[in-house]
């Protein structure tokens, strides 16, 4: 498969999840590239429903799925994420999962802070 891109034209909700979920199937590599766990997509999958947040659409079908450095990464979010996948019976391994090396993490010293600047802010 050539190298495509989704990206959406609007604020969101305009079916992306729905349109890399059918080209997942047939992908040899699914990237989530930029954003951050605030945004979601809901795939089904035969008779089950997956909810995703941080993990590319391909990982419920085992298609090598990364988190590139665009992507803005709560530790605790992707873990949360993956033990819910993992208990609907999604394998998830080194082999079908990375995520880029040079990737910003989320901290909860960067949630203390927006906190304190908007407690400031009044």
């Amino acid at each position: 498969m050539a190298n495509v891109t989704v990206i959406g034209a609007q604020w969101g909700d305009e079916g992306k999840g729905k349109i890399v979920d059918w080209l997942a199937s047939r992908a040899d590599v699914v990237v989530r590239f930029q954003g951050g766990h605030n945004a979601g997509h809901t795939l089904v999958v035969g008779n089950t429903t997956y909810k995703l947040s941080l993990l590319p659409s391909g990982i419920v079908t085992g298609t090598l799925s990364l988190i590139g450095n665009g992507v803005v990464l709560d530790p605790w979010a992707l873990r949360d994420e993956i033990a819910r996948l993992e208990g609907q019976g999604v394998s998830i391994t080194p082999e079908n999962f990375g995520i880029a090396d040079n990737c910003p993490l989320i901290l909860p010293l960067h949630r203390d802070l927006d906190g304190l600047r908007e407690a400031a802010a009044g």
